[in-house]
């Protein structure tokens, strides 16, 4: 795995700071905690970009930072399991997985 990927990874783990923060922020440490969060993982998805195609950059991300955020909100915030959500969860990162190999192997092929 090259850095250009680690920093989507990194964007994706920072997207679900900034959305539980969108949702539980109070205080102004914990808004900008939220503010630097969501400049953080824009900042790398848009970096990322130039590296790899934007629809895969953008599909990554934003499905790593879903089902990150539904597991968050279970862990970390007594949200309740429901089995059907789970599989789902499973089926989105089943596709992110393989929207990042099929993306490995056209990188191979352009080389």
């Amino acid at each position: 795995m090259n850095r250009t990927w680690i920093s989507v990874f990194i964007a994706a783990f920072f997207e679900v700071g900034w959305v539980i923060g969108l949702k539980h922020a109070e205080g102004t440490l914990e808004w900008g905690g939220t503010l630097i969060a969501i400049i953080v993982s824009f900042y790398l998805m848009i970096m990322a970009g130039r590296d790899i195609a934007v629809g895969t950059v953008y599909a990554v991300f934003v499905g790593l930072g879903t089902a990150g955020t539904v597991l968050a909100e279970i862990l970390l915030f007594d949200a309740p399991v429901v089995p059907a959500k789970l599989a789902l969860i499973i089926l989105l990162l089943g596709g992110v997985v393989s929207l990042k190999m099929l993306s490995n192997q056209q990188e191979q092929e352009v080389i």
